[in-house]
């Protein structure tokens, strides 16, 4: 009988590192010192650790809770503000020092590589293509304004949002992050 594959323990270390420590920081051999596995093993299974951490990108996303933006029985808007403060509690449960991996990448490796610029700009366009529906279903329902360019406030609240988790990082408080439900939720969206 064969071994038993050690992707998924390398692909789960590799997203863990990287979003600790960054991608450029992050080394193969911290990679597989916390998968367990000789670095050898991170080769089978990866041709580069670029590769690997496009395969964290994806990883990361299933994290973020899309679905929630999603669920008809909710409001729009309160599916909108349950989601943003699913990923503010995890920032301030983290002690705010991870931030969003999807930011850490487009802030330190896009300009460096092609590739995974692609893929965090894949990201945030499937994202903010996400809000922006939940914002279509409110205009839908009259609870924000016929007038909002969903499309630009989408764009904008993401972006927020991203600014948001490193001003809170920088700060190490919540202040940040009750901002910008004050400013979305009351004056944006109101």
């Amino acid at each position: 009988m064969g071994r038993a594959s050690k992707r998924e323990e390398i692909a789960q270390a590799a997203l863990r590192q990287f979003h600790a420590q960054g991608f450029n920081a992050t080394g193969i051999n911290d990679i597989t010192t916390a998968a367990g596995v000789p670095k050898g093993s991170f080769y089978n299974h990866f041709s580069s650790k670029e590769e690997s951490a496009l395969e964290a990108l994806s990883r990361y996303a299933a994290t973020l809770r899309f679905d929630m933006l999603a669920n008809p029985a909710q409001p729009p808007l309160e599916r909108l503000r349950a989601h943003f403060e699913f990923l503010g509690r995890d920032t301030v449960e983290n002690g705010f020092v991870h931030g969003c991996l999807a930011g850490n990448f487009g802030a330190e490796v896009a300009d460096h590589n092609e590739e995974i610029r692609a893929a965090v700009k894949n990201g945030f366009d499937q994202w903010a293509q996400r809000i922006r529906q939940v914002l279509v279903e409110a205009q839908d329902r009259g609870d924000v304004s016929g007038g909002l360019d969903t499309a630009a406030t989408a764009l904008f609240l993401l972006s927020a949002w991203e600014g948001t988790l490193i001003t809170a990082r920088a700060d190490k408080s919540t202040a940040p992050v009750d901002a910008f439900f004050r400013t979305v939720f009351d004056v944006v969206l109101r």
